[in-house]
């Protein structure tokens, strides 16, 4: 199986102002392509060749598990967004989120904070886990929720490539900014 760049389901102006065409071109158009294709070097004439990206994931190490869990983790990020995004999920995800952290406004600082405080570059998700619990994970480097046996929902990006373009070093303004283009609609269908 050869892996190729996500389409985005919007334009690439789509974002803004949370997130600059610039910065798509860059983090999607770029990064992103360079995971694919470094992915798809690596996996070529080895057992994981034909493997969906979670069981790459799952069992390999080092640069192959690297560059499979931000392709994974990309694709993710840029799919839960668009320009009609915002306010707060309904439904089922939402009553759960509610009867985790008290409210929405509860977890959303919680996983905002998690996000901020997250050293060096990595990823913060919301997870699911095997008894439909939720919890937020902090992930460093490629890393993924779905290392671990849990399923990925909602992830936020902070290697700097994500957001420097636009925000410079203000991680925790870029944070803030993520949840008006967050599209609740897609995240319930991933819960």
């Amino acid at each position: 199986m050869k892996y190729e760049l996500i389409k985005l389901p919007y334009e690439l102006n789509a974002l803004e102002p949370v997130m600059s065409q610039k910065t798509l071109e860059f983090h999607w158009g770029k990064h992103l392509q360079a995971y694919v294709n470094n992915l798809n070097k690596l996996i070529e004439g080895t057992p994981f060749e034909n493997e969906p990206l979670d069981v790459i994931i799952a069992k390999a190490e080092g640069p192959l598990f690297n560059n499979a869990g931000q392709v994974l983790n990309h694709n993710m990020f840029f799919q839960q967004f668009s320009a009609k995004g915002g306010g707060a999920p309904k439904g089922k995800l939402a009553e759960k989120i509610n009867a985790t952290w008290g409210s929405f406004e509860n977890f959303q600082k919680e996983f905002t904070t998690a996000a901020a405080g997250l050293f060096g570059s990595g990823w913060t998700w919301l997870a699911r886990e095997k008894d439909g619990s939720l919890i937020i994970t902090k992930e460093a480097n490629g890393s993924n929720p779905v290392a671990r046996g849990l399923v990925p929902i909602l992830g936020f990006d902070v290697w700097e490539h994500a957001y420097y373009l636009d925000y410079q070093n203000r991680r925790p303004d870029f944070l803030q900014e993520l949840w008006k283009i967050t599209d609740w609609d897609i995240i319930e269908e991933r819960y």
